[in-house]
């Protein structure tokens, strides 16, 4: 039993493997979009049933027609690119959700969700397509099937440790030290990993969509300033700081409007 679950560790840490075509990298990937989709799309359906959603509205309307033009840049991104096709399991929908929480987020295969609250922050259409480039980016980067492969693997090495170790207090200790080791050394920064690679694509993709990235580093300013410097320390948080963010977009922001113009984006909202 022992070795079995050693050998399933293995296998699928060096087997389930899928290619960022965004960045060209290896990922940690081991479940299927008809694995995953289905079930997000079910949760989505739900999510909406149970909460305030707005139609018709001026902001509801932005939030949609920002959704729209950055999945149409996406598309164009990866069709240039060699991967046609890559989005057509997709069914992308833009909602805004009447909530105070400074929030919004995109669950795999496209399905998206604008809280108002987060409105005071945006500020401006341009404000929304940082926020909406960086969310179409995780569902993008599979990153929603990377944080459960990586899951699974944390929950079989915890299996594999308790069948290796016999003695009831050694197995006690090995499983707290394995929760806080995996958790701050491995989940976290695999986390914030994620939040990175997002919003160094979401800047590329608002660019193509014709959005300035550089308002993407002002934004999280107001991001900043909105949370009064209430923030755990980067390495036990899933998010790296604003300070870092802001200087991450600011540097990245350049190569953004070069992606930019190779699709004749000259000019930016």
């Amino acid at each position: 039993m022992k070795k079995l679950v050693l050998m399933m560790v293995v296998f699928l840490a060096i087997s389930a493997c899928k290619t960022n075509p965004f960045t060209g990298q290896k990922t940690l990937n081991f479940y299927g979009n008809s694995q995953i989709f289905p079930t997000a799309f079910a949760q989505y359906d739900q999510f909406l049933g149970s909460n305030k959603v707005l139609k018709g509205t001026a902001d509801a309307n932005m939030i949609t027609k920002v959704g729209q033009r950055i999945s149409a840049a996406a598309e164009r991104w990866l069709n240039a690119n060699g991967h046609a096709g890559y989005l057509k399991d997709y069914k992308w929908e833009y909602n805004l959700v009447e909530d105070k929480t400074v929030n919004a987020w995109c669950m795999p295969g496209g399905k998206i969700v604008f809280y108002t609250g987060i409105l005071p922050i945006t500020q401006t259409e341009t404000g929304v397509a940082v926020v909406m480039g960086h969310e179409v980016a995780h569902a993008l980067a599979d990153h929603g099937a990377q944080r459960m492969s990586a899951g699974t693997l944390q929950q079989l090495g915890a299996v594999a440790g308790n069948i290796a170790i016999q003695d009831e207090q050694k197995r006690n200790m090995f499983n707290q030290a394995y929760g806080i080791g995996s958790q701050l050394g491995v989940m976290l920064p695999f986390s914030r990993g994620h939040e990175t690679e997002a919003d160094r694509i979401g800047l590329q993709i608002m660019a193509i969509a014709g959005y300035n990235p550089d308002e993407a580093a002002e934004l999280w300013r107001r991001m900043k300033a909105n949370s009064g410097g209430e923030a755990p320390p980067e390495f036990m948080s899933t998010h790296p700081s604003n300070d870092t963010r802001i200087n991450n977009l600011t540097a990245w922001a350049p190569e953004a409007k070069v992606e930019a113009r190779k699709y004749g984006v000259t000019s930016f909202r």
